[in-house]
């Protein structure tokens, strides 16, 4: 390939990437997961965190926010702790509440199973148990498209 394709195509894909309409890959079977199981038919928003991550400061107030505001469409947020130390997250949650449900992975099982390489990975998926969308770290400038994902899965059936 000569170069100046080379840099058309990769110019092309950036561009395509940042205005967000990057295609997302087809939607996979999430990891079975007996907590997540209890959930079958609602659309989940699963959030691995941990007491270090800065990030997770600014998502926790805007997860709180869906819980309360979606909840009652079938919205349930479940996040996932991997600190070793559980005393380090309820320090983190103290400051930072949660209103949605906590679930401990001090062992890293769980977060292995949905291959989880940042923090915070969030999944969002559907009331078939499809994970739909899958965000690496937390953004504030990218919330309302999130929101706009969620408010899509929410309009789709259970079957």
């Amino acid at each position: 390939m000569r170069l100046p394709t080379l840099v058309l195509t990769l110019f092309a894909a950036v561009i395509t990437a940042s205005a967000g309409v990057a295609a997302q890959p087809p939607a996979a079977i999430a990891p079975r997961w007996p907590v997540l199981g209890a959930y079958a038919g609602k659309v989940v928003l699963l959030d691995f965190w941990a007491s270090w991550c800065s990030p997770c400061l600014q998502s926790f107030p805007w997860m709180n926010e869906l819980q309360r505001k979606h909840g009652a469409e079938g919205l349930v947020v479940l996040a996932v702790n991997l600190d070793q130390d559980r005393k380090l997250a309820e320090s983190f949650l103290g400051k930072t509440p949660a209103r949605f449900r906590v679930e401990y992975d001090a062992s890293g099982d769980i977060a292995r199973q949905f291959e989880v390489q940042a923090m915070p990975t969030s999944f969002l998926i559907d009331r078939r148990g499809n994970v739909r969308v899958r965000h690496a770290g937390f953004k504030d400038k990218l919330r309302q498209e999130r929101e706009q994902q969620i408010a899509q899965l929410l309009k789709e059936p259970a079957t």
